[in-house]
C-alpha cells in the first residue's frame, strides 16, 4: 500500500496505530504475571521468541537481503549494536518497573518522552523551539523537580525509560534500514546472548521455562508476540499516518498505564504525583496545540 498524501492518513494505518497504543496499553497486565520471574530472564525470552516473528515478516517482505547486506557493513553493525542496547534496557527498565510495583512511573517515562525527544533534537540537531514547546519541556522539567523533592528522591524508571527509548529513537534514526529490518538485526545481534542466558539458567536449575508451570513457560513463549507484533504493526502503520496523527496517538499507552496502575495494581497515587502528572498532562497539551498549529501553517503555506 502506498504511503498516504499529506493532507490526510490512511484509515488502514489508523487503525494499526490505534491497535498497536492498545496493545502496549495492556502490556503492563502481561508482565504482571511475569512479576516473580527475573527481569533479565524474560528479557532473553523477548528476544528469543520475537526472533521467529520478525524472520517470518521479513521473509514475506522479501526483504531478507538487506539484514544480510547490514551483517557485513562492521559502520552500520556497530550502530545496531547500540540500538540493540538501548532497547533491551528500555525493556529491562519496564519489565522491573512492572514486576515491583512502579508502573505508575513507567507512565511518567513515556509520557515524557515525547518532550523529552524535541529537546533531544533542539540539542543535538539543533532544531528550532518556538515558545510554546520550551514552556512544555520546561514543565516537565519543573514536574520531575517537585517529584524529586516531594518523594525525596529521582524518579529513576522514569528518567531511565525516557533517556533509553529517546537516544534510541534518536539513534535509529542514523540506522539506514527499515523499522522491521533494523528490528530483526536488532534481535539478531541480542540472540546469542539471550540463548546463552537462557542455557546457563537452566543448567544451574534457576530456569523458569519448561521446569516447573506450564503458565510460566507459555508466558514466556508470549513475550515474543507481545513484543514483536505491535512493533511491526507500528512501522506499518507509521507509513501511512501524518506525524501529527502519531504524535496525538502516542498519549494512549502511558495513559493505559497510568490507568492500570491506579485502578487494577492500587498503586499509590499521593501528593506528589497528584501535583507532578498534572504538570506533564499541561505540557503535553501545550505541545500538542502548538504541533497541531505548526501542521496548520504549514498546510497554509503549501
Amino acid at each position: 500500500m502506498s504511503n498516504p498524501p499529506l493532507s490526510g492518513d490512511s484509515p488502514r494505518g489508523l487503525v494499526l496505530a490505534i491497535a498497536t497504543y492498545i496493545m502496549w496499553g495492556f502490556l503492563p497486565l502481561f508482565m504482571k504475571e511475569l512479576a516473580h520471574v527475573p527481569p533479565t530472564e524474560v528479557i532473553a525470552h523477548r528476544v528469543l521468541w520475537s526472533l521467529p516473528i520478525a524472520l517470518a515478516v521479513l521473509l514475506w517482505q522479501r526483504r531478507w537481503a538487506e539484514v544480510g547486506a547490514a551483517l557485513r557493513q562492521p559502520r552500520l553493525l556497530v550502530m545496531a549494536v547500540v540500538t540493540a542496547a538501548l532497547i533491551s534496557l528500555n525493556w529491562m527498565i519496564y519489565v522491573w518497573a512492572v514486576g515491583n510495583n512502579h508502573a505508575l512511573d513507567a507512565a511518567l517515562g513515556y509520557y515524557i518522552n515525547p518532550l523529552f525527544s524535541v529537546a533531544l533534537g533542539a540539542t543535538l540537531l539543533r532544531e528550532r523551539l518556538n515558545r510554546a514547546q520550551l514552556a512544555a519541556i520546561a514543565l516537565a522539567a519543573l514536574a520531575v523537580v517537585v517529584l524529586t523533592v516531594q518523594l525525596g528522591r529521582l524518579p529513576l524508571v522514569a528518567i531511565g525509560l525516557t533517556l533509553t527509548w529517546g537516544i534510541y529513537a534518536y539513534c535509529k534514526k542514523s540506522l539506514p534500514l527499515g523499522p522491521t529490518q533494523g528490528f530483526t538485526l536488532e534481535v539478531l545481534i541480542l540472540t546469542p546472548f539471550a540463548l546463552a542466558f537462557v542455557i546457563w539458567l537452566s543448567a544451574t536449575g534457576q530456569s523458569h521455562f519448561a521446569t516447573g508451570s506450564t503458565w510460566d513457560t507459555i508466558l514466556l513463549i508470549g513475550c515474543g508476540p507481545v513484543t514483536a507484533v505491535p512493533l511491526i504493526c507500528y512501522a506499518t502503520a507509521a507509513k501511512q499516518l501524518r506525524l501529527t496523527t502519531i504524535g496525538i496517538l502516542q498519549y494512549i499507552a502511558p495513559t493505559m498505564i497510568f490507568l492500570t496502575a491506579v485502578l487494577i495494581f492500587g498503586e499509590t497515587f499521593g501528593t506528589a504525583q497528584m501535583i507532578a502528572f498534572p504538570m506533564i498532562w499541561a505540557a503535553l497539551v501545550i505541545y500538542t496545540l502548538s504541533m497541531l498549529r505548526g501542521t496548520a501553517a504549514s498546510r497554509a503555506a503549501s
